[in-house]
């Protein structure tokens, strides 16, 4: 049995919130000189897995 469009959304949600998370840490942990512009890309990355969470059931 495949996915639906929901598990769809659900899972790129889940994986888009992990990469912004990452890229967050990264910035204040590893590349300090360059965490504002890691900070930033993250919480694109945030806003984008609410974007595919706002879409499930919608679309």
């Amino acid at each position: 049995m495949g996915m639906n469009k929901n598990g769809i959304f659900a899972w790129a949600s889940f994986f888009t919130l992990l990469i912004g998370i990452a890229l967050v840490l990264l910035g204040v942990l590893k590349y300090q000189d360059y965490a504002i512009g890691f900070s930033t890309v993250g919480i694109g990355f945030f806003v984008m897995s609410w974007a595919f969470n706002a879409l499930k059931g919608r679309v």
